[in-house]
């Protein structure tokens, strides 16, 4: 038997959320949040197979939703619902991260429809590969431990989330903000001084005992993962 597909709806306003639910219930497994905060938290949790966000809520904007989500690592679909129908409007949701939009007022048939050609066209996203893997160095999801020249290092949590986003942008600077969206999803209230602590104690485990720093900080700015300090052997 087939499941209903999972879809999560980001919308303050009660009563459309509720038609939406009375619409979409017989069709579609809905889960309701009112936040963006709600919406970040419940992503972080479970497996939807579409996204339908309203632009206006109490705690952040919608476009800002989508543009977490999508760099949290969020593939499936997002259908922005928006009262406003500028042409900029529209394409700063598409740049950001958005499938699709549908303006407000709009009527059930064309909702479905589009859900149906964003679930329908849409790429699942896969399950991470278990290992992360930059030159010969090697994370591992299931176990949080990091391989650097052979040896096991075991690491905390928030350590492995700060490590896992660097890998994934190795080379590349990121920023402070969004590494406490990565690994505190979404947190914006986080001690100024928060990262720095853990990153101070990520350097002492992955970088110190090895004499070539793999985590540069890049002032004003953030952090960057560095591949070019990584020996590359010869495994022929």
């Amino acid at each position: 038997m087939q499941h209903p597909q999972k879809v999560l709806l980001v919308e303050d306003d009660r009563n459309i959320a509720n038609a939406l639910r009375y619409a979409l219930q017989k069709t579609y497994d809905l889960d309701m949040v009112t936040t963006g905060k709600a919406a970040l938290y419940k992503v972080d949790g479970v497996q939807y197979d579409i996204v339908m966000l309203d632009l206006n809520l109490p705690d952040m904007s919608g476009a800002m939703v989508c543009q977490l989500l999508r760099e949290q690592g969020l593939r499936v679909p997002i259908l922005i619902l928006t009262a406003e129908s500028s042409t900029l409007t529209k394409i700063r949701l598409l740049d950001e991260g958005a499938n699709d939009y549908l303006t407000k007022p709009f009527s059930l048939g064309e909702l479905k429809a589009r859900m149906r050609a964003l679930t329908r066209t849409a790429h699942q996203p896969a399950k991470p590969a278990r290992r992360l893997t930059v030159g010969d160095v090697e994370l591992d999801r299931q176990t949080y431990e990091f391989r650097r020249e052979g040896a096991v290092i075991t690491l905390r949590r928030k350590e492995y989330a700060i490590l896992e986003y660097l890998m994934e942008h190795a080379g590349s600077v990121v920023g402070r903000r969004a590494l406490s969206r990565y690994a505190w999803h979404g947190a914006e209230d986080l001690w100024t001084n928060t990262i720095d602590v853990h990153i101070k104690h990520l350097r002492d485990k992955v970088d110190r005992p090895f004499g070539r720093p793999l985590i540069k900080t890049v002032h004003g700015i953030g952090y960057k993962f560095d591949p070019s300090q990584i020996i590359t052997t010869n495994r022929d």
